[in-house]
């Protein structure tokens, strides 16, 4: 049983945010605390707003790693907001967009049912990929935020990945964004996700 203290505390934090990510929220080869979670956390306590983060991201994951990972979480943590970083290492893997879209949408509604709100982080694969894969992926996120009516962050490398030298904000595997990508990262998320707090 918690002591009358723990309670308050408890009390006294308003929104829980579960991140379910993979690789790109989860610090990949980052110095711990650099990436663009734990500026969220810092972020939260600049605004003075009452949340607690739980990153429940891991590298490498896909969209039905995510998918069988989440109702555990959800029940353990019972958030609040609940962010999907979801769907890269699909595509990198080349699985099919059909399961992706499924996945992403068990998720979003689990979530919702859940009593949760729901923020998409939408992503983008490299030209290579060819121009009628890379545009269904893209899609993907925003059509499924248009029918479940949750937010969306259209591409979370928004002014990263998309710009002239982009090779400057990745690490050497030019796969993962760097340190100096990180508060930009954040920038894409904040704005949607500021809404969704209480």
């Amino acid at each position: 049983m918690l002591a009358p203290a723990q309670t308050a505390a408890a009390a006294a934090v308003r929104d829980t945010v579960l991140i379910v990510g993979d690789s790109l929220s989860a610090e990949y080869g980052l110095k711990r605390g650099t990436g663009w979670v734990p500026l969220l956390e810092k972020q939260l306590a600049a605004d003075k707003k009452s949340a607690r983060v739980i990153n429940a991201s891991i590298s490498g994951d896909t969209t039905s790693g995510g998918r069988s990972r989440l109702p555990a979480l959800l029940t353990r943590h019972q958030p609040s907001v609940v962010v999907i970083e979801l769907g890269g290492n699909d595509a990198l893997r080349g699985l099919p967009l059909n399961m992706t879209e499924a996945n992403l949408r068990a998720m979003t509604q689990a979530a919702k049912k859940s009593g949760a709100k729901v923020l998409l982080l939408g992503m983008q694969v490299p030209p290579n990929y060819g121009g009628a894969y890379g545009a269904t992926f893209s899609g993907l996120f925003g059509k499924i935020a248009r029918a479940e009516k949750v937010a969306l962050v259209p591409f979370f490398l928004k002014g990263i990945a998309d710009v002239e030298d982009a090779t400057g904000n990745f690490q050497a595997d030019r796969i993962h964004p760097n340190e100096q990508a990180q508060p930009l990262m954040l920038a894409n998320v904040w704005p949607e996700l500021k809404k969704l707090l209480k």
